[in-house]
């Protein structure tokens, strides 16, 4: 039996978008002396958030895309950006509005250094509007990427709730079920907002996901607004059942558990319309083996979760020739579960 991944928990006081933490217990980690680095390149990956009936409270990690950031000292203090590549000029390059610098403001505010000088180059390598967290892939690596250069100041469960805040800078929301997984690897639960309670659940070794992102966009807000305020009891039980369902055939390692509990009657049935030919799609990824397929996110994108890589890549194949036959270029990504979060690419 595959050895299943390890998990961990945080809990903190209620969170809110302005960032007032009281118990970071901070005062051993603070008198840290930060390292002697001029610059560092950062790494954090994409995510799929929702998996099907967890809305705003499941989230994964994979391998690949993901997004890269570099920070370099400077003598003056403030944080500029210097360059953005693959965004085609849409991101703003203002730090007070870009979420891949809005956490870093944060989190040398909330350490109260002042003194601080930093040029940042982001390299986006998703889509934006892609549904497989780009805002927060940004977000992660930046607030990881400083931290590492101030010498760890906090742990990355300390970090959540900044991140937190990039992704509410970016989209709106301050949802936690992409940056969870990009900060902390694995598959992540959030069992609450108010207060911020995250913890990660173990996975089956031989779990793969395959992550199809079609050459279209759909805008995050706009498939959060077409969304009701308010579901029937009937599908409610259906719903909570399937997220119970998932947890524990992700935890036992039972793969027909985890394929019957991968449906949304909330979500699913509203946002599918924002995809051409979403339905053909998921039957084609369902005929080749796939444990169960959903979107990732708010859409386009489609993932799935396989027993093993064969069958993931099998899959992905199927899925990117339905799209081609709708005229629909799409690009496919194979991995497992990515246990380890964001990574440190470079330092000097």
């Amino acid at each position: 039996m595959a050895k299943a991944q390890s998990g961990f928990c945080l809990m903190s006081q209620a969170f809110s978008p302005s960032l007032f933490f009281t118990t970071l217990c901070l005062s051993a980690s603070l008198a840290l002396p930060l390292k002697n680095m001029n610059y560092i390149k950062a790494f954090a990956p994409a995510t799929v958030a929702n998996v099907a009936c967890g809305f705003d409270i499941f989230g994964f990690a994979v391998d690949e895309p993901g997004d890269v950031v570099e920070i370099y000292r400077r003598d003056e203090p403030g944080l500029i950006i210097t360059d953005i590549t693959g965004d085609e000029g849409r991101l703003p390059r203002d730090p007070a509005r870009n979420a891949v610098t809005v956490v870093m403001l944060r989190l040398l505010d909330h350490l109260k250094i002042s003194d601080f000088g930093g040029e940042v180059i982001l390299h986006k390598n998703m889509p934006l509007g892609s549904g497989m967290g780009s805002s927060a892939a940004s977000a992660v690596a930046g607030v990881f990427a400083l931290n590492e250069l101030l010498g760890q100041p906090l742990t990355r469960q300390q970090l959540l709730p900044f991140a937190v805040e990039g992704e509410r800078i970016a989209c709106g929301s301050a949802h936690a079920d992409n940056v969870g997984p990009a900060l902390m690897g694995g598959f992540v639960v959030i069992r609450s907002y108010q207060p911020l309670d995250v913890f990660r659940i173990p996975v089956p070794g031989d779990l793969y996901c395959t992550l199809v992102n079609p050459d279209i966009e759909v805008n995050t807000k706009d498939a959060r607004f077409i969304l009701r305020n308010e579901v029937s009891l009937k599908n409610a039980i259906s719903q909570m059942g399937n997220v119970a369902g998932l947890i524990a055939g992700l935890m036992q390692e039972d793969y027909d558990l985890i394929s019957r509990s991968m449906v949304d009657v909330i979500v699913e049935p509203i946002r599918a319309i924002l995809i051409p030919e979403f339905n053909e799609v998921k039957q084609a990824a369902i005929a080749q083996g796939a444990l169960g397929c959903s979107i990732s996110g708010a859409g386009p994108s489609m993932f799935t979760l396989s027993k093993g890589r064969e069958t993931a890549e099998r899959v992905g194949q199927a899925m990117q020739q339905k799209f081609a036959e709708a005229e629909i270029d799409s690009k496919v990504y194979v991995s497992a579960i990515n246990r380890d979060g964001p990574r440190i690419l470079a330092t000097a």
